[in-house]
């Protein structure tokens, strides 16, 4: 059956089925869960409305990859650049902690693993998709100009040959080989710790009983156990606020003063960004159980953590991530 004879429920069904890598991929283009999944939803609407000029003399996901390319060149042309806290100042000595806002479209956004990250069967391939949905790697991203990402992204993360990134972008294979050359370089100043975080599907032994030992220290509040499962220079941050903190002292220092209402919390595992995450559920100040506090993405490097992510904003991310707006108070 060709394209243009197939029924409207076998177009459907072929667009659906590139809905989670073409997420993955305007993800990393965009930095943000709700504007990839807008720029994705684009996508297809335009494929669908296309469809009949289609003429299969590239496959339907190239094709639906060169449209989701111009719909994040077009989102992008707007300048905005997603960060980490840890991309805009240095660390907030504890002394000076404030809780100074910035507006959503600053910051990095987490994403499930389950919208980005397509079930494939080769291990290789499958770490290099968790590897490049980190936060530290989709902030190394944001460093690039946007057709030197996309060329990135395709060459490197998705090992398209240099011809087809050309043919997608209408251009040369010799400047597609000059802007990979470009943003390699540019990456290499920018990625950081996005290179030395541990694997972390599946989980080693090692891994699972650390996250289960911060997972007692953090529901126990449990300074002395807790820290002593950091990174001497682990970080703490917090979007939407702009301070992050960074050490043993502070980061417990932190969590007893300004941060301690979330004495008592519950955290329900989850996944996000290639690596572990929690959800935080504080008690619940107006009566029983426990409500949204944040979604915390966990950095693991060499036995220890060395980052909690903490996104605050959970009218937005809870429901993204499928999480209950309650806990009741019986919970584990």
């Amino acid at each position: 059956m060709s394209d243009l004879t197939a029924t409207t429920t076998d177009i459907d069904s072929r667009l659906e089925g590139h809905r989670v890598e073409l997420t993955g991929y305007c993800y990393r283009m965009l930095g943000s869960a709700f504007e990839a999944e807008d720029a994705v939803q684009d996508t297809l609407v335009r494929a669908w409305r296309n469809i009949e000029k289609f003429e299969g003399r590239s496959s339907l996901r190239s094709w639906l990859y060169r449209i989701a390319t111009n719909v994040c060149l077009d989102m992008l042309n707007a300048g905005n650049k997603r960060a980490r806290p840890v991309d805009l100042s240095g660390p907030t000595p504890l002394a000076q902690a404030a809780l100074n806002p910035l507006p959503e479209n600053t910051w990095l956004e987490p994403m499930p693993d389950g919208r980005i990250l397509p079930s494939v069967a080769d291990p290789a391939e499958a770490a290099v998709a968790r590897e490049s949905v980190r936060l530290a790697f989709v902030a190394a991203l944001q460093h690039l100009p946007p057709k030197q990402r996309a060329v990135l992204i395709l060459r490197e993360v998705l090992a398209w040959k240099a011809a087809e990134v050309a043919e997608l972008l209408d251009t040369s294979v010799a400047s597609v080989n000059s802007a990979l050359q470009r943003a390699r370089a540019t990456l290499t100043d920018h990625q950081g710790d996005a290179a030395t975080a541990d694997a972390a599907d599946p989980l080693d032994e090692e891994q699972r009983k650390l996250l289960e030992r911060y997972v007692a220290a953090f529901e126990g509040y449990d300074m002395k156990a807790l820290t002593a499962l950091l990174h001497e220079d682990a970080v703490m941050t917090m979007p939407p606020f702009d301070l992050w903190l960074q050490g043993h002292d502070d980061i417990a220092g932190f969590m007893t003063s300004i941060g301690a209402s979330c004495a008592g919390s519950r955290l329900v595992a989850t996944s996000a960004n290639g690596t572990p995450a929690f959800a935080h559920y504080k008690p619940n100040p107006d009566g029983p159980g426990f409500v949204p506090w944040a979604v915390q993405v966990i950095d693991i490097q060499d036995g220890a953590i060395t980052g909690m992510h903490c996104f605050l904003d959970t009218p937005r991310w809870f429901p993204l991530f499928g999480l209950p707006d309650h806990l009741d108070a019986d919970a584990a």
